[in-house]
């Protein structure tokens, strides 16, 4: 079991999560009580003008291989349209028009407009995170993510991420782990 409340990554210092809730958006806040590895989250403070995973990357010295994207989806078939999210490590892309497809029996996936992602998610664009999304999305995970020992993904706010082991996000409601979801 890994403990990523202490330490560093890049250059950044590491603090407990569960002790610096002002750094985290409302609905991640919610969710992380409900979830039993919250101990093992750790967050930083970063320049909101860097919450962009490149720039951010770069200036805090966070390779992005220990970086995941979450992204908001449209899925659509027969007129009806639901949000899920999908999660992939910074240096790949999620196979949308396939695996996801797929999963999501939709006729078409697209990313969801930016103004709903944020009123949907209750969290800043740049920032969303799979950790508390609304009750009943999909949220679709790449195995690399779920099995990574040490990942950093937002924390609702574009001033400060997450970093926690992969497994934690594969205990999330509604996830769904596949192999091989992005390329």
């Amino acid at each position: 079991m890994c403990n990523l409340t202490t330490g560093t990554i890049g250059s950044l210092v590491l603090s407990p999560a569960v002790d610096h809730l002002e750094l985290i958006a409302a609905p991640v806040r919610a969710a992380l009580t409900q979830i039993d590895a919250g101990h093992r989250i750790g967050v930083v403070e970063i320049d909101p003008t860097l919450a962009d995973t490149s720039a951010f990357c770069d200036r805090y010295g966070v390779r992005p291989d220990e970086s995941a994207n979450c992204v908001v989806l449209a899925a659509r078939r027969e007129g009806a349209t639901r949000l899920a999210a999908c999660v992939v490590l910074a240096t790949q892309r999620a196979d949308v028009n396939g695996v996801v497809r797929r999963r999501l029996n939709a006729r078409k996936v697209s990313f969801a407009p930016m103004e709903e992602a944020v009123s949907e998610t209750g969290m800043e664009y740049g920032g969303i995170t799979p950790i508390g999304l609304p009750d009943g999305w999909p949220l679709l995970i790449d195995d690399a993510v779920a099995r990574h020992p040490r990942v950093v993904v937002g924390s609702g706010l574009r001033r400060s991420k997450l970093v926690l082991p992969g497994d934690v996000l594969a205990t999330l409601p509604f996830v769904e782990v596949i192999e091989h979801l992005a390329h």
